[in-house]
Parts: C-alpha cells; sequence; structure tokens
C-alpha cells in the first residue's frame, strides 16, 4: 500500500513546501525542524495502522480506561540526511528501539554509481515493525539495499513502513518491485515525477543532507 499524503489538505503541506522553498531551506535549523516536523506527523498516521489493547490508568481521582500500542517498533534510518526526519518518529514513539546504516552511492568516472552499505547498527527486527525513514527516496536502490542489508543482519520485521518526504515515481515504483509488499507500506509527503541523469528528484528540493548540516567534500 502507497500513501501520498499532498493528496489531501493537510499542514503537512506547509513544511514541505519550505523544505521545497530555496529562500526557506537556505535556514539549515528550520530545514532540520521542518523534516523532524513531517516524520512527527508521519508517525502519527503511523500509529494508527499498530494493534491496542485496553490498560487501565490510576488518576488522583479514579482509574480511566484507555487503548495502548502492543507492538514493539523500531525507527531506523540512513545516515545523515535521515536524522532529523528520524528524530520525528522517535518524538512520538519514544520507546521504540532504534537501528542505522550508513550507505552511500559510489560514483564511477562515467557517472554511474552504485549504493554501498558501509555499517549496520541495529537490535534484533524478528517479529518487530520496522519504520525505515528516509528523507528522499529518489531510484529507492538505497532504500532496497538498507532493508536488505538490516533483514540478513537482523532478521524480518512483521511489517516495514517507509518514509519519506519526497519520493520519485521510479523510486516509488522501484521500492514496490524490490520489496515484499504484502509486508511493507510507503508513505510519501509528495512524490515527483522526474529524475535527473544524476538520479536527483525534479523538482524535489535538493540535497537533504548539505541543507540540514552543510557541504561535504
Amino acid at each position: 500500500m502507497v500513501h501520498i499524503f499532498d493528496k489531501q489538505n493537510t499542514i503537512l503541506n506547509k513544511f514541505v513546501m519550505q523544505l521545497r522553498d530555496v529562500n526557506v531551506q537556505a535556514d539549515s535549523m528550520r530545514f532540520r525542524r521542518n523534516l523532524e516536523r513531517c516524520g512527527e506527523i508521519m508517525a502519527y498516521e503511523i500509529s494508527k495502522t499498530l494493534n491496542y489493547s485496553a490498560a487501565t490508568v490510576e488518576t488522583p481521582l479514579g482509574e480511566a480506561e484507555i487503548s495502548v500500542p502492543d507492538d514493539q517498533v523500531v525507527c531506523a534510518t540512513i545516515l545523515r540526511a535521515g536524522i532529523p526526519f528520524h528524530q520525528g518518529f522517535l518524538n512520538y514513539f519514544d520507546d521504540a528501539q532504534n537501528a542505522f546504516v550508513s550507505a552511500y552511492r559510489k560514483y564511477s568516472k562515467d557517472g554511474e554509481f552504485n549504493v554501498k552499505v558501509e555499517s549496520i547498527s541495529s537490535c534484533d527486527l524478528t517479529d518487530k515493525i520496522l519504520i525505515l525513514a528516509d528523507p528522499m527516496l529518489a531510484t529507492g536502490v538505497s532504500l532496497v539495499k538498507t532493508y536488505n542489508a538490516l533483514v540478513e543482519a537482523a532478521g524480518v520485521p512483521r511489517h516495514t513502513h517507509v518514509a519519506s518526504v519526497i519520493g520519485s515515481e521510479e523510486g516509488v515504483h522501484y521500492t514496490r518491485k524490490h520489496m515484499p509488499m504484502q509486508q511493507t507500506t510507503i508513505w510519501c509527503a509528495a512524490v515527483d515525477a522526474e529524475l535527473t541523469v544524476k538520479s536527483y528528484i525534479i523538482p524535489g528540493l535538493g540535497d537533504a543532507g548539505d541543507l540540514a548540516y552543510g557541504d561535504k567534500l
């Protein structure tokens, strides 16, 4: 299943607009905070899909019944652009376990690239709910390689939520083709139609990592 948020009117659209806006995104702190807010909104929506059971809480004046989540959530992200987006999910799933993956595009002289997964830090994922947060779903190759590396290292989650701020049509299609879609849900704030020859999303928003943390060598 694929959820695209800009198909409806929500406050998320305002944050995405500011992330795209060249006059606003120059403020790195605001850029990071807007990524974080996108994560918070998606976390709330994902929370509706979890399993719940009844609990009783004692108040100063009595007892109250409330439904609380049963599932163990693991929030995972790809360094470095994913860190503020990931934090948004942690703000809501504050008792979640976490996983971090170092992956990057390794370019050849002809401009082609391979995605290299360098390191993984993860808890056991077996039968848990995995939220794999990556702000930009361009080709989908990095995301799928990251998922496969996590599964190989830490076990198979019961369900995976792929969360991105901006996706491309090609990236969404690739992800749907190469992920186990009966156990996967994709969430994108917006999906753009094109990629450049270097596989950057158009109109996209630029390089999320550089905008959040400064240019890299």
